[in-house]
């Protein structure tokens, strides 16, 4: 597929979700952003978030025409979404190329559903840590950045699709602070796609969650905030709290206590969880559970 081609495969995506949806606070209730045709019967994909717990979710094709889609999938560790046209789109389905084989200093474009793109470059491949409780091993970075990065495709020179916009950042590149998108490597979406067509999540048991929005600062954890009614809360933890120890091991980093929560055991594992605030230690114990629980289901169409 050439890259002219490619580019009528990528749509805007618009969705609603309702006012006490468990994510309207944070990720509001009108979202919108863009998605990329992957299968020629209307298949499209996304990022996750513009579509989770989704009422209405609808697709606005290259030349303007407005078709509904069907809320389908929404993968929590790779943060993939994905939206059932529920009209003919007659766009073509993009090819899936390969993150993994794309090296820094590649050239790139980042385009969205209004036909709006970047050309731009990957920066770097290193491991990225959302404070939403998600890590990737190996995500891609691209700069200079797209202002309306949220599901944007990115494509190589031949047309095909390396990975689907996440969010934007800033980084160090010499003595400059430079804007940065984060793209997810389509790379993970082969395995799991027949599960998330045939169950609408991947088969395997789900990642225990705490409800914990944290950040690193000089290889420490920091509470920002938690999520109302979720675990964390329940079990006290607050605003300020620095996170030092998951069961009986220091904790390095944001990306290693992701990991050893994960490793602790499955979704509903009570751990003990030391703190420190202001200036004191504490232990907590901490209920885990499977954040899906806590979200709405896509609605059959």
């Amino acid at each position: 597929m050439s890259l002219d081609q490619a580019l009528q495969s990528v749509v805007s995506v618009r969705a609603t979700v309702p006012s006490d949806a468990f994510t309207a606070d944070t990720l509001g209730t009108e979202r919108a952003g863009s998605g990329v045709v992957i299968r020629e019967n209307g298949l499209v994909l996304t990022i996750g978030y513009l579509i989770t717990e989704a009422e209405e979710v609808w697709l606005t094709k290259p030349d303007g025409n407005v078709v509904a889609g069907h809320a389908l999938a929404f993968d929590q560790e790779t943060g993939f979404g994905l939206v059932q046209a529920l009209g003919p789109l007659g766009l073509p389905a993009i090819p899936l190329g390969s993150g993994r084989k794309a090296r820094v200093g590649d050239p790139v474009l980042l385009v969205d559903g209004t036909g709006h793109s970047v050309d731009a470059e990957i920066v770097a491949r290193q491991e990225f840590a959302g404070y939403w409780e998600y890590l990737l091993d190996e995500a891609m970075f691209t700069a200079p950045a797209h202002p309306s990065w949220g599901g944007a495709a990115l494509v190589d020179a031949d047309g095909n699709l390396l990975g689907i916009g996440s969010l934007r950042l800033q980084m160090s590149r010499g003595d400059e602070i430079e804007d940065i998108n984060m793209i997810v490597p389509i790379d993970l979406l082969t395995p799991i796609l027949d599960d998330l067509l045939k169950r609408g999540q991947v088969n395997k048991p789900p990642r225990p969650w705490l409800g914990v929005f944290s950040a690193e600062s000089n290889g420490e954890v920091i509470v920002m905030s938690v999520a109302e009614d979720g675990p964390a809360e329940k079990a006290g933890l607050q605003r300020g709290d620095i996170i030092s120890d998951v069961r009986d091991r220091e904790v390095e980093g944001l990306a290693d206590f992701y990991r050893r929560v994960w490793e602790s055991g499955p979704a509903g594992t009570e751990l003990p969880i030391r703190v420190v605030r202001d200036g004191r230690e504490t232990w907590l114990r901490v209920k885990s559970a499977d954040r899906n629980s806590f979200l709405r289901k896509p609605q059959m169409q």
